[in-house]
């Protein structure tokens, strides 16, 4: 009798060793590596057509990422030139603020302009309850020493202002808020208004979309019209 032959062990499959059988699995093996030359074949042409897709421009990459930016405000090169006309007019429109605390984290100094806002969101506190809590944070952030983000005041603003922090009024960060705003509009301001970001808004170029750069000439699809690709190299 003859013996079976055991096919898969692990399966505990086996078959008798007849010419039937051989000549199928013959057949099998030779097809099967001829689907995987074809499929890697396709696999290839598709990944050389993505890459002629991609050498059609090279575009800049955004700054940030999806979700945690908001949208570019337009502005017109008539409001960048109000700007110049005043610091107060820098921060009176929304889109001049946020362009200048952007110059301003560049030159790592925005908890001038953080200080600032907090100071201006402080005084439009309705009822003396608020007023406590609100001051309390802007010190701790601010003014007191080595606060994280402590701005840079003088001694006497300093001690006046840390002394009137237990029972805080509309009035008790004024004269931190106006040193603060001094130094920002005779320092940075005036940076700002020389600064390429600027500039490029007075002359209406819109720094948040980065100008396509022509296409390279060493890689083009028209170089590759009637030239059948070699796949052996991949």
């Amino acid at each position: 009798m003859e013996n079976p032959l055991l096919l898969f062990p692990q399966l505990n499959i086996s078959a008798s060793k007849d010419k039937s059988y051989y000549k199928v699995m013959k057949s099998t093996i030779k097809e099967e590596p001829h689907k995987a030359s074809k499929a890697g074949a396709k696999q290839k042409r598709n990944r050389l057509s993505l890459l002629l897709q991609k050498s059609e421009f090279h575009e800049g990459d955004h700054v940030g990422k999806p979700g945690n930016t908001t949208k570019a405000t337009s502005v017109s090169p008539e409001e960048a030139v109000k700007w110049g006309e005043s610091f107060d007019k820098l921060l009176s429109e929304k889109a001049g603020l946020d362009a200048f605390t952007k110059f301003l984290k560049t030159e790592f100094s925005e908890e001038n302009i953080e200080f600032w806002i907090a100071c201006e969101d402080y005084k439009k506190s309705k009822t003396a309850h608020e007023l406590l809590p609100k001051a309390k944070t802007i010190y701790e952030t601010f003014i007191q020493k080595d606060a994280p983000k402590e701005v840079n005041l003088d001694f006497q603003t300093k001690e006046v202002t840390s002394q009137n922090i237990e029972q805080p009024i509309i009035t008790t960060f004024d004269a931190a808020q106006n040193t603060v705003y001094r130094l920002m509009e005779q320092d940075s301001y005036p940076r700002f208004l020389r600064s390429d970001p600027y500039l490029n808004l007075v002359k209406g170029r819109n720094p948040s979309r980065p100008a396509l750069r022509r296409r390279s000439r060493s890689f083009t699809v028209n170089d590759f019209k009637g030239v059948r690709p070699d796949f052996t190299v991949w």
